[in-house]
């Protein structure tokens, strides 16, 4: 059966000036979550939001919150952005000192769990956590500001990853942040990818609500 891929606009792409409206907006479309960049200044080098703005959107968004901590100590937040309403929290594999027991702190809230890798960070140091999470979010650009352009070696690292997921976690969630367009999105979902983070190229489309569409019509790979 054809299954289409989960599609999770990057919030961090909109018009803050009318977040509401662009919140709506999403609403509105085939988007399946709304991808929340959380960044420190440390662990990556811009500063985009924090808990008040992920409260706000909450508050107006039904789709779910995909909520990728870029920031150091992350277990320090991880609570605070559960009770903020994410339904998915990813924590970078190079930020945290102790990957199993974050993992396990998101898990023990009820949360679905994700754990998020760089794009020059190799997918076999994940290999005794798949079993534990819900979702790997992989790096397509190197992280901490949007609009950047694609790493090709994102394909090879998907493929390796969903046949590492085919030993530890076949259920596994596989999502790319970072350049996804139209032109690469059918390459990374059949290399085993099936969620799909997009930010400017949805945000600063003509038609928005068509570009997520455009999306959805994908097919993942079975």
């Amino acid at each position: 059966m054809n299954t289409s891929p989960i599609v999770s606009p990057s919030i961090l792409a909109a018009d803050f000036a009318n977040l509401q409206t662009e919140v709506e907006m999403l609403n509105q479309s085939e988007a399946d979550w709304v991808h929340i960049d959380i960044m420190d200044g440390v662990f990556v080098p811009n500063i985009s939001m924090g808990l008040p703005v992920c409260e706000a959107i909450a508050k107006h968004s039904k789709k779910m919150l995909d909520v990728h901590l870029m920031i150091v100590q992350p277990e320090k937040y991880v609570e605070a952005f559960y009770q903020a309403g994410a339904g998915l929290i990813s924590v970078h594999y190079e930020a945290c000192t102790h990957l199993h027991r974050s993992i396990h702190q998101i898990k023990d809230l009820g949360c679905k769990t994700g754990v998020a890798i760089n794009p020059h960070t190799s997918v076999e140091l994940l290999a005794d956590v798949l079993q534990d999470i819900d979702l790997v979010c992989m790096m397509s650009v190197n992280p901490g500001f949007g609009g950047q352009k694609f790493i090709e070696n994102t394909y090879r690292k998907v493929t390796q990853l969903r046949e590492l997921a085919a030993k530890h976690n076949p259920n596994l969630l596989i999502e790319i942040d970072g350049g996804v367009n139209l032109a690469n999105a059918p390459l990374l979902l059949e290399a085993g990818a099936n969620v799909l983070v997009a930010g400017s190229f949805v945000f600063s489309s003509p038609n928005p609500l068509q570009t997520i569409s455009d999306l959805k019509k994908l097919t993942v790979k079975a």
